[in-house]
């Protein structure tokens, strides 16, 4: 239910990089134990999975694709040759599978290894006979490879990797290294990615040809090794030390997946999704490169114990280029429960010279001390009794409605999402869960009695997941509030996690659907008013995932509607786009996030000549850094000189919007997400406000 459970397939993705990074010259075989849980997850897949999958020639053609895709999705090195003796599987990999018959995949990993190997020997040796540090050619270098045809000549990949090997350079020298620290760090890099390929074991290529299989199906269903296991379990009980960030494999690299909500990277405030990591460092000594390197490694290393530092090199996600990185420095520490408990504030609004008080309670996760309300202790704590007692807290404030802010919120126990939709209403269904033979199972809340009553209104984003979708779908449906902020991340089925005699499936077993008869699967939530976001729903989200099962619905259930908002939308839109006009930091995002998309569909190659690419670079940034500032001009905030200088700035001072808006608020948050949240708000007031007008009219 969490969303370390909807973006776990990182770790089923993160042996990818074994194979962006070379592998050994030993031949690697597939053991007993091997074939034997490759039948077993053949059975569980053709018996569990919630779909109904046809084991033909067909899925044998898919999953044989996303072998090569795994195994060379950029189509650097192997050649067209090289894939022809086992063009078989495209036919036969369903019987393989089912069969325990490993042998050819393994024996196409090992022609892999064999071209990686020798493709990282060879641009060692051109560090040997020494670099040109003349960046002054008029080539380009293409960014994504994905759809190129296999090379047929060795010459071809020679002449891409020219182009790769001098990109590298520049990278490093635009990164102001002089001559003899970017042969040493390039140096450094390949010698690293040829030593962890030599170290690949027969357990790394299994890995690769399970995660084939599975994600052919759907991005939730993975094999995970018994090391995977143990770190799966370690992280899905909180207890893991390290830095609270959920890490995915994209290419070479390692990117921001999400942020574990109270954790210390979301309390540092220096990671955001879709950031790459590009290099580790620990407190002291060097960094290390992790271009290439595999998930599970770079895990490995940004873990360690409580207290001590560990060192990020990060690319921003809203930067174009590779080479604007920044060092951050994040603290370790675990993720206790008090970190994720829902906290309330109250906003303080002005209108027409009269103060209003409308509370915001944030709810990062759906929690429950299992321990203490197994043990049957009266006062254990979860989601639903918090946020009871910060309605009580906030009733006695005498606020005029409530903000339940649900961004980031990546799930957790569906038995609190039904407990805490049951404070808003008088008993009722929740939610439905279909399982693969179609039966249908309904949850809900069975108390009698609203704890709150008042208006409401629920704030979602993309990262909005599984649980949080579930709540605010319901809201929605039950015409009991006003759903506000962006679609959510649309992560709508349910996974268990069975033993193997080897390892460990994680299989989607069910889906689930909204009261109303709506999948929240792939689409996710679609807020009633949406507000604009610097999250790409192309990089983050169900919707961006290989593979992933389609929005579909059932029949609706019988529920009782306690108002019909939509009749007020037409108002609140117009309402709300007047302030959003004046509102530097709504007008910043929208433009924001229209010039990023429009840079990302440019951004096609990068030049290899230094002039050609600082200019580029510049013009870009250039554009970003504009935004910015008028930003900045507009909430009375000093101008940067930088772009990159807006991810460590979040001063607000005197006179800025925060100020004016809540005298109280001493929120350092980034201005978006302020902005959002003093935005939802006042559409509250609104809707409070029309209410009251409703009512008394009817009088």
């Amino acid at each position: 239910m969490s969303l370390f459970a909807t973006l776990s397939r990182s770790v089923a993705l993160a042996v990818m990089l074994v194979i962006t990074s070379p592998a050994a010259l030993a031949q690697l075989e597939p053991t007993d134990e091997q074939r034997q849980a490759a039948m077993e997850v053949a059975d569980s897949l053709r018996y569990g999975h919630y779909a109904d999958i046809n084991f033909d020639e067909q899925w044998s053609e898919e999953a044989f694709q996303r072998y090569l895709d795994i195994l060379d999705g950029q189509r650097s090195y192997l050649l067209n040759i090289d894939i022809e003796p086992y063009r078989h599987l495209e036919s036969d990999m369903a019987e393989a599978l089912f069969d325990g018959d490993l042998d050819d995949a393994f024996a196409l990993y090992n022609r892999l290894s064999e071209r990686h190997t020798a493709r990282l020997e060879w641009l060692l040796k051109r560090l040997d006979e020494g670099l040109s540090f003349e960046f002054e050619s008029d080539d380009r270098l293409e960014v994504d490879r994905e759809d190129a045809p296999w090379a047929t000549l060795e010459s071809e990949l020679d002449e891409l990797w020219r182009k790769r090997l001098k990109n590298d350079a520049l990278t490093l020298a635009l990164s102001d290294q002089d001559d003899e620290q970017i042969e040493s760090n390039l140096r450094q890099r390949y010698e690293g990615q040829l030593s962890r390929l030599r170290q690949s074991e027969s357990e790394d290529v299994f890995g690769l040809i399970m995660a084939a299989a599975s994600s052919s199906i759907d991005p939730h269903t993975g094999y995970l090794s018994p090391r995977q296991s143990e770190s799966f379990d370690i992280q899905m009980s909180l207890s893991l030390e390290g830095i609270g960030a959920l890490l995915q494999a994209d290419s070479e690299y390692v990117k921001v997946s999400s942020l574990v909500p109270g954790g210390p990277a979301d309390r540092a405030g220096v990671l955001e999704p879709a950031d790459r990591i590009i290099a580790v460092g620990q407190e002291e000594g060097d960094m290390v490169n992790v271009v290439g390197m595999r998930l599970d490694n770079v895990v490995d290393l940004i873990r360690g114990p409580k207290g001590s530092v560990v060192r990020l090199d990060v690319v921003p996600a809203q930067a174009v280029d590779m080479t604007r990185s920044q060092i951050v420095e994040i603290t370790r520490d675990t993720v206790s429960l008090e970190d994720q408990a829902a906290k309330s504030e109250v906003i303080n609004i002005e209108r027409d010279g009269k103060p209003h008080r409308i509370g915001v309670i944030d709810v990062p996760t759906f929690y429950v001390d299992f321990d203490a309300w197994q043990a049957g202790e009266e006062e254990y704590r979860s989601t639903t009794r918090d946020v009871a007692r910060e309605i009580e807290s906030l009733k006695k404030e005498g606020v005029e409605g409530i903000v339940l802010d649900l961004r980031n919120n990546g799930g957790g126990a569906l038995q609190e999402a039904n407990s805490l939709i049951g404070l808003f209403i008088d008993r009722g269904p929740t939610v439905q869960v279909r399982d693969a033979q179609g039966r249908i199972q309904l949850y809900g809340d069975t108390e009698a009695g609203t704890f709150y009553d008042g208006p409401l209104t629920v704030l979602v984003n993309r990262l909005s997941a599984s649980a949080s979708e579930i709540f605010a779908g319901a809201i929605q449906d039950y015409g009991r509030g006003i759903v506000v902020g962006t679609p959510t991340f649309g992560k709508g089925t349910v996974q268990t996690l069975n033993d193997l005699s080897h390892g460990q499936i994680k299989l989607t077993r069910a889906k689930f659907y909204r009261i109303s008869g709506d999948s929240t699967q792939n689409r996710g939530v679609k807020p009633d008013i949406i507000f604009p976001s610097l999250i790409d729903p192309e990089r983050i989200g169900e919707s961006s995932l290989d593979n992933a099962l389609a929005w579909d619905t059932v029949q609706n259930v019988q529920y009782r509607r306690y108002g019909s908002p939509e009749n007020a939308l037409a108002e609140l839109i117009s309402q709300h786009e007047e302030r959003a006009k004046e509102n530097p930091n709504f007008r910043y995002l929208e433009r924001q996030s229209a010039l990023a998309r429009q840079l990302r569909e440019q951004h096609t190659s990068v030049s290899l000549n230094r002039e050609q690419r600082q200019r580029e670079l510049e013009a870009q940034e250039a554009e970003q850094l504009s935004l910015e500032n008028q930003r900045r001009r507009a909430l009375n905030l000093s101008e940067l000189d930088e772009w990159m200088d807006a991810r460590s700035d979040s001063s607000q001072p005197e006179g800025s919007e925060a100020d004016t808006a809540n005298e109280d608020d001493k929120d350092e948050n980034m201005p978006a997400d302020r902005a959002h949240v003093l935005e939802a708000a006042e559409i509250l007031l609104d809707y409070a406000n029309l209410q009251g007008s409703q009512r008394m009219a009817k009088r």
